[in-house]
């Protein structure tokens, strides 16, 4: 699956990394995901002797156990949000909403690079050189991987501590919210090591996140890396835009671009306008 990453500076040092909106693989998705809710394992009884049974590695194992607390939370916070309004619940979900709305962008950007990627097409303005686009997206992604894993070992640290607050007769949003970020810094810690092969050098890094044959064996010749950026099989396509451009003829030195300004980018290319947004507010 390809995905569109739209890269442009919002100020002088603050550039916003971002991925376009595919509403069509939103549409699959979530068919795929409904289809399968029948074979959802919903106990722990029945996630052990799933994971006991099989002959998967352990990466394959811990992915099945990832989406099995995902998608518990994703039923918990279903039900918070259909919570009556002014009802303890509901006051849940906007405590909820405030925390949600403090994660970086930058998170949010590399949650979004799943293991369905296999080649990434980046949109930047005309006036950037591609080096340095490319550049700036290797340094974002080998960035994530170190915060993330640091993050990933610290919540998971945290949790046996917050799930001894179920003794308490109120509902223990301390361990739901470290379980959340364990969840939240494992996939963005997966989405930078993703990111950091699509846009490597490296046929062999290309190799283990393709599935074209053809690729394959093309990456696996003399196991070199190339440096050719016109090198074939890359799973990586930069194109600049013009259009991008004239909207950052309209940037101010000082506060960047306006709200109105980005407003217009994200309708041009399909972008989420509130974590757009989250990228000003870092200013």
């Amino acid at each position: 699956m390809r995905a569109r990453l739209v890269v442009f500076p919002i100020k002088q040092r603050n550039w916003c990394f971002i991925r376009s909106i595919d509403r069509q693989a939103i549409q699959s998705s979530s068919s795929q995901s409904s289809s399968s809710s029948t074979t959802t394992t919903t106990s722990i009884k029945d996630l052990w002797k799933k994971i006991s049974s099989n002959d998967k590695p352990i990466s394959q194992n811990a992915e099945v156990v990832v989406d099995f607390f995902a998608n518990k939370m994703n039923r918990a916070w279903t039900g918070l949000e259909m919570a009556p309004e002014g009802s303890f619940k509901s006051k849940i979900h906007r405590v909820g909403l405030f925390l949600l709305s403090r994660v970086k962008p930058s998170e949010i950007f590399l949650q979004s690079i799943s293991k369905d990627i296999t080649n990434v097409e980046v949109i930047y303005p005309t006036s950037l050189h591609p080096r340095l686009v490319r550049r700036r997206l290797r340094h974002i992604a080998m960035r994530g991987t170190v915060i993330h894993r640091k993050y990933f070992y610290g919540s998971a640290t945290l949790l046996p501590f917050t799930s001894a607050l179920a003794v308490l007769p109120l509902p223990n949003v301390p361990f739901f919210w470290m379980l959340f970020r364990t969840y939240s810094h494992w996939r963005a810690l997966k989405g930078s090591e993703r990111l950091l092969r699509l846009v490597s050098n490296c046929p062999q890094d290309w190799k283990s996140v393709t599935t074209n044959k053809k690729n394959e064996e093309g990456a696996s010749h003399n196991g070199i890396c190339l440096k050719d950026h016109k090198s074939p099989g890359r799973p990586w396509v930069l194109q600049p835009s013009e259009e991008l451009d004239r909207f950052l003829d309209r940037l101010n030195e000082e506060n960047g671009l306006s709200k109105s300004v980005l407003s217009d980018i994200c309708k041009a290319y399909q972008l989420d306008v509130n974590d757009v947004l989250k990228y000003k507010n870092l200013m």
